[in-house]
Order: C-alpha cells, then sequence, then structure tokens
C-alpha cells in the first residue's frame, strides 16, 4: 500500500516533484564540482612540490648555516707558475657545501630509528666552481731603438705590451646519493632518460648521472667523461626533471662527494618517508624533539611558499568555493522543505480523508517523508549527472595555472629547491600546471548522502505539517 500511493501521487505531482529535485540537484552538483577543482588543486600542488623534493620524500632534515659559514668558504684559486708564460693552460677546481651545515652521518641512522619513520638517507649539497684558461706573458720594448735609451748608464727605457690572462668560470652543482637506497631523494624526481641510474653496489665508484639541460649545455652523453677537481667520472645516464628544474646539474655516488669535498661520513640534507601519511606531523615533532639543532621542512610547510595562480585559485576553492556550496545547499534544503510543506497544506482534504478512514498521523507523516526522500534521490542523481558533466568541462579545457616557487632563501626546505641540492637562485621560478577535476567515489557518496538528508529535511517539514492536520479541516475544506 506504501509503495503504490507512493508510485501514484509522484506521478500526479510530477512538476512539484521536479521542481524539488531541481533545487537540490543545483546544490549537489556545485558540491561535486567544487569538491573536484580542489581535489584537482590539490593534484596540482602535489605535482610542483614534487619538482622540490622528489617523489616519496615526506620531510627533510637539515641544519642552518652558521652565520660566518660563508666568508670561510669564499672561493679562493690557486695557479702553479709556469716556466713558459704562453700557450699553457691551467685550471683548478674548487668544491664548495653548501646551503646548510653539515650533519653527521650518525645521524641519519639516528632519524632512521625515529618511531613513525620508514627510512632516511642522507645526501650532500656541492657546488662546483671551475676556472680554467691561460696567462700570456707581456714583451718589453726599449724606446728608441735596440741601442739607446738608458737612463745615465742604469736602466733600459721601454714598456710593457701585450700579456694578460683569458680565463673561463664554470659553475655547476654536484649532489652526492646514496646509491644503495635509490628510491628516496631528489634524484626521484627525474627520469632516466639514457642510459641508467646508479647500482647498489656502486657505493664508491667514479660515475655520475647527469641532468639533461646541463648535458645538453656541456655536449655530456652516456660515455663521456666529467672531470672534477681532478677525477673523472664516466657519465652513466641522462635523467630528465619530470616537472620544474632537476635538483642538482650533477649526481654523483655520496662517498665519492664527500671525498671531493674533504667532508667524510657528512651529509648537508636527510630525507624521510613516513610509514603513514597520517603520522608526518608527529614524526616531525618526534625528530625535532630528539636530533637536537636541527630543522624539519614537510612538505606541507613547503606548500606555504607556493604562489602565483595556483595559490589563489586553491584558496578561492577552498574557501569561496566550499562556502559557496554550503550557502547553496542549505537554501536548496530549506526551499525544499518550504516547497513540501506547501504542498501537503494543499493537501489538507487528502490527509484528512485518510485520517478519517483510519489512517494514524504516523503512516501520514511516513508517507510525506517517503515522498519528499524519493524526490531526493532523484535530485541527487540529476545532480551528480550535472556534477559530472561541470567536472568533464573543468578537466577538458584543463585552464594553466602557474605555482611561483620562492627563491633559494636557504630556510631549510626539500632538496630540490629552497636551500637544498638544487638550490635555486634568488629569482622565483615559475611552473605552469595544468588544473584537472577528478571525480572520486567519496564524491559520488557524498552527493548521494547530500541527497537522501535533503529529502529527510524536506519531508520532515511536509510530516510535521502533515502530522498536525486533522479529520475536521479536510471537511471545512469540502464545499
Amino acid at each position: 500500500m506504501f509503495f503504490t500511493y507512493l508510485r501514484r501521487e509522484l506521478r500526479r505531482r510530477r512538476k512539484a516533484a521536479f521542481v524539488v529535485a531541481s533545487g537540490l540537484a543545483l546544490g549537489i552538483a556545485l558540491v561535486i564540482v567544487v569538491d573536484s577543482v580542489s581535489s584537482g588543486m590539490g593534484k596540482a600542488q602535489d605535482e610542483v612540490l614534487q619538482s622540490l623534493y622528489g617523489l616519496g620524500t615526506d620531510m627533510t632534515v637539515t641544519k642552518a648555516a652558521a652565520p660566518t659559514a660563508n666568508a670561510s668558504q669564499r672561493p679562493r684559486f690557486k695557479f702553479d707558475a709556469k716556466d713558459d708564460g704562453d700557450g699553457g693552460e691551467q685550471s683548478t677546481d674548487r668544491v664548495m657545501v653548501r646551503g646548510f651545515q653539515t650533519l653527521s652521518s650518525a645521524t641519519v641512522a639516528e632519524v632512521g630509528r625515529q618511531s613513525g619513520v620508514a627510512d632516511a638517507v642522507g645526501g650532500l649539497s656541492l657546488q662546483v666552481v671551475k676556472v680554467s684558461g691561460q696567462f700570456t706573458r707581456g714583451r718589453f720594448e726599449q724606446q728608441g731603438g735596440s741601442g739607446g735609451g738608458r737612463r745615465g748608464g742604469g736602466q733600459p727605457q721601454g714598456e710593457v705590451k701585450g700579456g694578460g690572462a683569458d680565463f673561463d668560470v664554470n659553475n655547476y652543482s654536484v649532489y652526492g646519493t646514496d646509491v644503495a637506497k635509490p628510491d628516496l631523494g631528489p634524484l626521484t624526481s627525474s627520469e632516466i632518460t639514457s642510459g641508467r641510474t646508479f647500482t647498489a653496489s656502486e657505493t664508491d665508484a667514479k660515475v655520475a648521472v647527469v641532468d639533461s639541460a646541463y648535458a645538453k649545455e656541456k655536449s655530456l652523453k652516456v660515455g663521456s667523461t666529467l672531470t672534477v677537481k681532478g677525477v673523472a667520472f664516466s657519465v652513466v645516464g641522462v635523467a630528465t626533471a619530470d616537472s620544474g628544474d632537476a635538483a642538482a646539474n650533477v649526481y654523483v655516488p655520496l662517498k665519492q662527494a664527500q671525498t671531493l669535498s674533504d667532508s667524510a661520513d657528512k651529509v648537508t640534507t636527510i630525507y624521510v618517508k613516513a610509514t603513514d601519511s597520517q603520522k608526518i606531523d608527529s614524526v616531525k615533532s618526534a625528530i625535532q624533539k630528539n636530533v637536537s639543532g636541527t630543522t624539519v621542512t614537510t612538505s606541507a610547510d613547503l606548500a606555504d611558499t607556493v604562489s602565483g595562480s595556483l595559490s589563489t585559485a586553491s584558496s578561492l576553492a577552498t574557501t569561496v568555493g566550499k562556502w559557496l556550496s554550503l550557502v547553496v545547499l542549505v537554501a536548496a534544503f530549506l526551499v525544499a522543505g518550504l516547497l513540501t510543506s506547501a504542498a501537503v497544506s494543499r493537501r489538507v482534504r487528502e490527509f484528512g480523508t485518510l485520517k478519517a478512514l483510519g489512517w494514524k498521523s504516523g503512516r501520514v507523516t511516513r508517507q510525506v517523508v517517503g515522498e519528499a526522500v524519493v524526490n531526493g534521490l532523484l535530485g541527487g542523481i540529476l545532480g551528480i549527472a550535472l556534477g559530472l558533466v561541470g567536472a568533464y568541462a573543468v578537466t577538458a579545457v584543463s585552464p594553466t595555472l602557474q605555482a611561483q616557487l620562492g627563491g633559494g632563501s636557504g630556510g631549510g626546505g626539500f632538496g630540490g629547491g629552497f636551500g637544498g641540492p638544487g638550490r635555486r637562485a634568488a629569482a622565483a621560478k615559475t611552473l605552469d600546471v595544468a588544473l584537472t577535476a577528478p571525480v572520486h567515489l567519496s564524491t559520488v557518496a557524498l552527493a548521494v548522502a547530500l541527497a537522501v538528508a535533503g529529502g529527510l529535511v524536506a519531508g520532515g517539514f511536509g510530516g510535521w505539517r502533515a502530522s498536525r492536520l486533522r479529520p475536521a479541516d479536510a471537511l471545512r475544506r469540502v464545499e
């Protein structure tokens, strides 16, 4: 009887049901679009952050550079004296630890023992300044010919002509990576496009992986030889950054980097992977408490440094968009409730007659609530369809957003930027990111829940109104 009456009433009041369902559909569709766009913003931000710290890294541990450290690392170059002043090329490399104070390799193990840490690996960030060129000896020419020009039988008069120096400066970054743990660290944000990556047995091998942009600039390829501070490294692979800039120009095994910089058993950055993404904050607190003097930076910390249209759009989606969705949804619920209540008022004779025939107030209320819930589900179906169309439209258009990454301030950021192995120049770097609007099953489930909730709210209004009707009310409406 319940379903028969329900089907008959919905068919008879199609227009009213469509109005209620349409109002709920609008609010639900807006929620789906905003939620999907917000998810797309998060995905775009993750893509940007991955270019900074590498895939799989949840946080980094560093130690801020001492104020006097820069003065002690001021570049100094020494050249040997040569007998022939012409044509003899000279070169010298200055290899400097950059960005942070070094940490003991034992600190890596200490961080790895903290609760909630799945793995930890150290890396050493270096800057190489190579100066190469040659001196040319000047020529002394006497004045007034070869036989004259003396002052009182003393020194010959003349001047030095020609001579000078021609030197080239090559400045590039080198990063020492732990080849035994290739799944963690800044090299994971790049893809090997030629050759191979390091093997676990190459802990002290003279091999290198170079960034594709640097390889193109210096005409390097697999099999080429790269000399750093007199040590010849064989290029075994060329890596291309997935997004943004590479973490470094050249990657070498950690032990080789420590030898080049006279930093035995030292690292500048510790890359940390948590056992659970939900425990990142607690892991950060534990490291800061138990490993004194260090700075722990998470992806959430780096997200605060991303500016540009991506940050602006994300802020709008999470604040204005969600509040707008909430207001529209509440308004839709209220309108649905008022329309259902008004419909009950127009059915006084009907419900009064049913009560006169023996229907109890509870049965009448259940009938009204049932109709409202069905209207809500219809609104949910329509809202999901509209929301999917809106999300698909955003994905199809894929508007380009810009993410501006602050310059390398050295403030304890991840390896790929903000003072890590690929510390950027002071100028900000801008990435273009395509926005998508993925719809997850959880979003669809939320839409269904909102549809049912909307129906219950509307049914609550109407049911309360229907429960107050008396058979006498129906008799007064009889003409």
